[in-house]
Formats: C-alpha cells, structure tokens, sequence
C-alpha cells in the first residue's frame, strides 16, 4: 500500500427504484457488498474515473447525477487510507457483467440491506444518492 491517501469514486446507481450492489472478490473489503468504483488515474476526472469504474466492474453505463457523499476510510482492516467520493447515478443501458473483483451483484431497494455485510457508510451513501435521484 502506498504511504499516501489515495482518491477512488464509486456509484449508487438507480434503476426503477432499486440500486446496485456488487460484492467484492478481493482485498481490500472482500466478502462485503459495496458500490461498484475504484482508484482515480493520474490526470483523471473524478467523473471520467467512475463511468471507467463502473464499466470495467459491470459493464454498465449510467448518467451521473451528483456527489451524494464521500468518506474516509483510515488504514486498519482495509489496508490503506483512501477517500471515496460517492455519486448519486442513474443506470442508462446494458446489463450487469461482473469482473474477476466482483462475485455477485444484487439490485436491491434503498430499504433492502438487511443482514449484509456492507462496507461501512453505505446506508447513509444510499440515502443521500436516493434523494438525489428521486428514487
């Protein structure tokens, strides 16, 4: 891991009232459902970066709406200090195509987490992006 905060973005994309989340496959979070996203590229825009994210991850194409919220995870179970600026997201077309990261996917409606392992924040991500959307 690096020595350094490193930037990443991820998508609570909305798709006839229900949203998207992806489990993660590999270190760091795996086994916990989260939004698809990752690390930002060097010279990358942080919009630029989640629609690359999210089709490389899902194969998906959305529209972005707004930031919905953004947090700080600090070095411990995780293995690194990242910040994830989160965006409220419309889903546009395709259909879900996980990559190697990922091993399931479930679209669920904002109220629906129940007894999943999620990534810590993600309720209140959810909430933000839902009102975003009008979901």
């Amino acid at each position: 891991q690096p020595s350094y905060p490193q930037l990443a973005v991820s998508a609570a994309i909305f798709r006839d009232g229900k949203f998207l989340l992806v489990r993660r496959a590999r270190s760091p979070a795996r086994g916990f459902y989260s939004l698809p996203g990752g690390r930002v590229e060097f010279g990358e825009t942080l919009h630029a970066a989640l629609h690359r994210e999210v089709a490389e991850e899902t194969a998906l194409k959305i529209g972005i709406v707004d930031l919905a919220a953004w947090r700080e995870v600090m070095p411990g179970t995780s293995g690194g200090h990242y910040l994830i600026m989160s965006f409220a997201a419309r889903w546009s077309c395709g259909e879900v195509v996980l990559n190697d990261e990922l091993d399931d996917h479930q679209w669920l409606a904002p109220d629906a987490l129940g007894e999943l392992k999620i990534t810590g924040g993600l309720q209140e991500v959810i909430q933000s992006a839902r009102r975003l959307v009008g979901a």
